[in-house]
């Protein structure tokens, strides 16, 4: 697929600088002299006028300052170090509080430190108003953070863990055990049958979304039979041929999504409500009208989303 890291979260971010891991006085002076992304409970930092870019601090500015811990992103186009840290230690007024089991948590954080506009935002409300490399910056520091969240504490001997390598290492004080960041294969699936493509949607997400169906690969399981695998086991529906198009980093909270087209050849449903709570097939028609939003009984999924950017495509006759 020609444009298939155009994806949200799907641009390279910068040189990653592998090599400074291990090297503290090179990381002290790129983070004395670089920049830093503060987030909070998975929240990047976002100037809330333009909800454009991410806000970035130095290296002394309080938010910074919460976290003695910094991940080390990579080097930008300049060379300048890039950081992210995590400012959940911050206790905000309740009224900020928001709901973190949300699906979609709209509640803005403000520090009283920062002007009015910098809010703590929902990363999936703005990913895709992002520049490419500010939400590749942004995604790989909410994925890693949570991972360090999550896992403080070997899973050999159940020790406590510290991180290592600026940030992307866990070693356990009991037993040694190095610990690297989780990603976690998933597949997402476009459907089709002729001029129609399959679609779900799970009871907890918002309005009346539609989306492409997905779930986890398996131990021991393939690409293309964890499509056939996810697709008859909420739906029922028998898929031959399985293609690879585009995949997208998602940091909710840490998986790769896998991109692929898959031919149906039957077309009958017999959902799982335990997996989903409805699947129809869309014609390309229905699913202009979503996107136009002329469609009374559904929405397409969110911007920013792979779901959304394949559908695009296959609209576009841009899957080749």
């Amino acid at each position: 697929m020609r444009t298939a890291e155009s994806v949200t979260f799907g641009t390279p971010l910068g040189d990653r600088a592998a090599r400074l891991r291990r090297d503290r006085p090179a990381l002290d002076r790129a983070y004395e002299s670089g920049r830093v992304l503060p987030l909070w409970r998975g929240k990047p930092l976002i100037d809330a006028a333009t909800r454009d870019r991410l806000v970035w601090v130095g290296a002394r500015d309080p938010l910074a300052e919460l976290d003695r811990t910094p991940v080390f992103l990579g080097l930008d186009g300049d060379g300048s170090g890039l950081f992210a840290v995590d400012a959940s230690p911050w206790e905000p007024p309740e009224s900020q509080a928001g709901d973190a089991a949300a699906f979609f948590d709209s509640s803005e954080q403000h520090h009283p430190t920062r002007p009015e506009t910098h809010r703590f935002s929902e990363l999936r409300g703005v990913m895709a108003r992002l520049s490419p490399e500010e939400a590749a910056a942004a995604a790989t520091a909410r994925a890693v953070l949570n991972w360090h969240l999550t896992h403080r504490f070997c899973a050999r001997c159940g020790a406590a863990s510290e991180m290592a390598e600026a940030g992307w290492q866990r070693v356990c004080r009991g037993c040694g055990s190095q610990h690297f960041p989780r990603t976690d294969p998933v597949v997402i699936m476009l459907i089709t049958r002729g001029n129609r493509v399959l679609v779900g949607r799970s009871p907890q997400w918002p309005g009346k979304m539609y989306s492409l169906l997905a779930g986890f690969v398996e131990p021991g399981e393939t690409i293309e039979a964890a499509v056939r695998r996810e697709v008859f086991e909420e739906t029922a529906v028998e898929v031959g041929a399985v293609e690879y198009l585009s995949s997208q980093p998602w940091p909710y909270p840490m998986s790769m999504m896998i991109g692929c087209r898959g031919r149906a050849v039957s077309d009958g449903i017999d959902i799982d409500p335990e997996e989903i709570e409805d699947a129809r097939w869309l014609t390309r028609e229905r699913v202009l009208d979503a996107f136009a939003g002329i469609a009374t009984d559904i929405s397409p999924a969110r911007k920013g989303s792979i779901a959304r950017f394949l559908l695009w495509n296959w609209l576009a006759d841009g899957l080749a």
